[in-house]
Order: structure tokens, then C-alpha cells, then sequence
């Protein structure tokens, strides 16, 4: 596989913030794991935000010279990104707060390079040389060399809210700071940094090193420079960018989430098993996966979470989260990870 190789200022004032605050409701609770805008004409379509002032005297944006990408978070999702960008180049410090993050993520990391040498999409010979540019650090100021940076721990806001603090604080003031948060409001979020006009939604699909969509989300902040740079960095990944505005759980886990809920509801009120409703989507609607069996690949920790961040942003009861959800990961049955969801993993 070859990718494309390895690069204003908007501040939001306080009563604009108090706008937004009764636009979206305060999240409290908290992760989910086509066309690209790739003409001009497409990318106008999406609003650029009304509330930005003139740029400030930091160093302008450009794709080109980012070189050194910073994964805060070395969970599924900060791997495959991590994989990701290594693959295509870049140079990236993945950081975790444990080593044994790091070394777990190393590991599947590796597998899934494995896996992809297997189906030719690169050379063996290439394995080594892209994990060598991939260096695992639990210091956070470690980050400060990086050009770009993406966050991509638990769906958690002040957790979120908290590192994106840290990490704004210890990149240089002309980085990009993206979330891969796939449900959270990044207004919010981007109110947590001192670069609010930098922070920008880039919610990647898992797995990462196989999907091709990022949800690329602007916050009521985010500058259009911010956009487009975040933009033509997606395609240097090879993969395929949508632009959406910020909205809970934006396009895709609007969508998603709620299906899966009410997968859980059908068998919560007894009209199917868990396998009779998968066979449903999966022979009658032309659907690869059935909803459940998606679910428990997500995580069912994770889909609840995305359901409770729709049911308290827009308040509206047909987003209530299946009791039977939130039981089973009360239990402990968070799906494929645990061994045990809707459906039963112990023996594979």
C-alpha cells in the first residue's frame, strides 16, 4: 500500500459559548468502535462557522509539513490510527499511561500488519520499517515534537475534556489538536483548550487499518484552515473524509446506535433471539453483520455510552437506552472483548 507522504486563529467569546450551551445540552455521561468532499464545490456545502475573528500571528497551516503525529491513546482505536499513519509515513509518538497499554497496542498493531502483509497489501520487508517509526512514550511532554495530534482515548467528557487540556498545553500553539471522539459535541471539547479555532472532529471507523470513512467534524471554533488542512490529511491516508457539522453522535452513531438499541429491544421484549434477529438484517436487509453481532464487536460498554450521549443531547425518549444494554454491561458482558455479549465467545 503506498500513501501520500507527510504540515487562522478563532476564539470564541464567552457569550457566543453561552449560545452554544443552549443549543446543546451539557453532556455529563459519555465510544464507538459515501462520498468524500473532495471538490470545492462539495466542501462549500458544509457552513463555515459565522463566529471567527481574524487570524492571529501564528504560523499558517499546510498539510505538507506535518511530519510528526502525536496518538494520545494506544486503546482499538489509538492503534489502528497509530497503524494508520505509520503505514503512510508519518513519524508518530502513540502515548498511553501505562506501558502495558503501549505494549498491548504494539501487539495488535504488529498482528494487524501481519494481517495485511497476508492479503498483499505491502511487502513484508516493509513490516519493520513501520513500526520502527512508531514510538511508544508514557511522558506526555513527549507530544511537543508533533506537527498534528489525535486523541483517541474512552468516551468519557471530562476525561476527554481533561487530556485535551493536558495536551494543549504541551503541543506548539500552530498544531492541530483532532478528537476521534464518536459522539461528544467537539464544540465542548474544543472550549477545554486554549485552541478552540484548532480543534476539529476526525472520528475514524473501526477497524481503523480496513475502513475507509473519517467523520470529519467542525466544531462551532473550528477555521476553515483548520478544516481543509484536517481534510487533505485524511486523503493522504487514503481515506475517504465526510464533512458533517457537530451534532451528538453526528451522522453516523445517530444512525448506527439507535439500531442497535432497538436490536436489543426486540430481544428484551421476546419477539427474537439474538441470532434470529442478526439472520433478519443479515438476509433480508443485505447487511454484512447483523446489528448485535456489530454491537458486541464495538463493545456493548461503548454503545451504551453513544446512546446515553443521544438520549441527554437531545432529550427525546426514542434514544432511551435498552434496559437490557445497560444490564448485560452492568454484568460485565461488554461482547467479543469480555467473551461474552449477545452472543457467546468463550470457545473461539
Amino acid at each position: 500500500m503506498r500513501c501520500g507522504r507527510p504540515s487562522g486563529a478563532v476564539f470564541v467569546e464567552n457569550d457566543q459559548m453561552m449560545i452554544l450551551r443552549h443549543s446543546f445540552r451539557e453532556l455529563e455521561a459519555p465510544e464507538f468502535a459515501t462520498t468524500a468532499f473532495g471538490n470545492s464545490a462539495a466542501k462549500s456545502a458544509i457552513p463555515k462557522t459565522s463566529l471567527q475573528s481574524p487570524s492571529d500571528n501564528r504560523s499558517r497551516l499546510n498539510p505538507d509539513s506535518i511530519r510528526i503525529v502525536a496518538v494520545l491513546g494506544a486503546g482499538t482505536m489509538g492503534n489502528g490510527i497509530a497503524h494508520v499513519f505509520a503505514r503512510c509515513g508519518f513519524q508518530v509518538i502513540l502515548r498511553d499511561v501505562e506501558q502495558r497499554f503501549l505494549d498491548r497496542g504494539l501487539e495488535t498493531i504488529s498482528k494487524n500488519l501481519d494481517r495485511e502483509i497476508r492479503k498483499g497489501k505491502f511487502a513484508e520487508a516493509e513490516k519493520p520499517s513501520i513500526l520502527a517509526r512508531i514510538q511508544p512514550v508514557t511522558k506526555l511532554e513527549a507530544i511537543s515534537r508533533a506537527d498534528f495530534a489525535v486523541e483517541a482515548i474512552p468516551e468519557q467528557l471530562e476525561l476527554k475534556r481533561k487530556v485535551l487540556a493536558e495536551a494543549d498545553r504541551a503541543l506548539r500553539p500552530e498544531v492541530i489538536l483532532a478528537t476521534n471522539t464518536s459522539s461528544i459535541s467537539v464544540t465542548v471539547l474544543a472550549a477545554a483548550t486554549q485552541r478552540p479555532d484548532r480543534c476539529i472532529g476526525m472520528h475514524f471507523m473501526n477497524p481503523v487499518p480496513m475502513m475507509p470513512l473519517v467523520e470529519v467534524i467542525r466544531a462551532l471554533q473550528t477555521s476553515q484552515e483548520t478544516f481543509e488542512t484536517t481534510m487533505k490529511l485524511c486523503e493522504k491516508l487514503e481515506k475517504k473524509p465526510v464533512a458533517v457539522n457537530d451534532s451528538p453522535g453526528f451522522v453516523s452513531n445517530r444512525v448506527l446506535i439507535p439500531l442497535i438499541n432497538e436490536a436489543a429491544f426486540c430481544v428484551m421484549e421476546g419477539v427474537a433471539t439474538p441470532e434470529a434477529v442478526d439472520a433478519v438484517m443479515k438476509l433480508g436487509m443485505n447487511h454484512p453483520m447483523g446489528p448485535l453481532e456489530l454491537a458486541d464487536f464495538i463493545g456493548l460498554d461503548v454503545c451504551l455510552d453513544v446512546m446515553e450521549v443521544l438520549f441527554e443531547g437531545f432529550g427525546d425518549s426514542k434514544f432511551r437506552p435498552c434496559p437490557l444494554l445497560k444490564k448485560m454491561v452492568a454484568a460485565g458482558w461488554l461482547g467479543k472483548k469480555s467473551g461474552r455479549g449477545f452472543h457467546n465467545y468463550s470457545g473461539k
